[in-house]
């Protein structure tokens, strides 16, 4: 299979998965209890006032010609007017969309590398001292909330000790790692032991290859064998699960931004929910979808360049 197929069965997929999406969503948001009319005139508003709103934003119509509506908007690029806010729904997207896309990168930049470093010590001597102990703080990273070591580490590192903020994003490249380091961290400790398992297992698993023997047979020497057979080929497997986490952490967002109170997508997504703001709430699962089907797509052309079997 070429690139430009793969492209293009991704980009159809994608299409079916924003249709689903929007569907499912829509249905879902309609059928939560409250009334978002009834939120944004307030307690004390008449039933006059509350009826006005739900003509003006089209929520006394049947529940079909909302959703066709919904569809004929967004054919035009239009996400919808946010209820509370006020705004243009892309708008909000835009805003909020960027720490977390920082706080994204960020955990990457501090997961990778001890992730491949660990794995390879690990992959060395299975079973040694040294696994034995990256296995256990795996296991030990893996059973803790990342709620609770959010929690934990803002209180001992910025209440505490005050070395770091416990809210905002700070302004300026220095400002915001200063103030996404601690949400950064607590996600990259529980990203790190997922991942060097994968990679561990992985490289264990090549050592007994076909393709190493024969690189053996042809007089490599055991730094290279590893460094240009093993590592390209372990690391396929562990770069699709990282795409999954990436996909993961954008969407699952609402945790750590919320603990930290980061003014990203997460945020905005528990205000939404809150304040039964539909169209943000349609327009941000939107936004997850694609961003799963883009991240995978990324994933799938990596996998491509580094094996070219996989396009076969």
């Amino acid at each position: 299979m070429s690139l430009l197929q793969l492209i293009s069965r991704r980009l159809l997929q994608l299409v079916g998965v924003l249709a689903s999406i929007s569907l499912v969503t829509f249905l879902l948001v309609h059928i939560a209890p409250g009334d978002p009319a009834r939120l944004l005139a307030g307690e004390r508003a008449s039933a006059q006032t509350i009826a006005a709103i739900r003509s003006q934003y089209g929520l006394d119509l049947p529940l079909w010609r909302q959703f066709l509506t919904y569809l004929a908007n967004l054919t035009s690029g239009d996400i919808g007017l946010s209820l509370r806010f006020q705004r243009p729904v892309s708008q909000l997207i835009e805003q909020f969309m960027w720490p977390t896309l920082f706080l994204t990168g960020y955990v990457l930049c501090l997961a990778i590398p001890p992730t491949v470093g660990l794995a390879i010590v690990g992959a060395r001597r299975p079973g040694g001292m040294a696994d034995q102990i990256i296995r256990l703080v795996g296991i030990v990273g893996l059973t803790i909330p990342v709620f609770w070591l959010g929690i934990m580490m803002s209180r001992f590192f910025g209440v505490s000790l005050g070395w770091f903020p416990v809210s905002g994003y700070g302004s300026g490249f220095t400002g915001h790692l200063h103030h996404l380091f601690l949400p950064a961290l607590s996600t990259a400790i529980w990203l790190v032991p997922v991942l060097t398992q994968s990679l561990r297992a992985a490289l264990i698993e090549k050592t007994t290859a076909d393709f190493v023997t024969a690189a053996r047979a042809q007089g490599a020497t055991e730094r290279q064998i590893f460094w240009e057979t093993m590592l390209p080929n372990a690391v396929v497997p562990t770069l699709n699960l990282l795409g999954v986490m990436v996909a993961f952490m954008i969407g699952g967002a609402v945790i750590v931004e919320t603990v930290y109170a980061v003014p990203g997508l997460g945020t905005l997504m528990v205000s939404a929910l809150l304040g039964r703001d539909y169209y943000v709430v349609q327009g941000l699962t939107l936004i997850f979808a694609v961003s799963t089907v883009l991240i995978t797509l990324v994933v799938d052309l990596l996998t491509a360049f580094i094996d070219p079997r996989i396009r076969s």
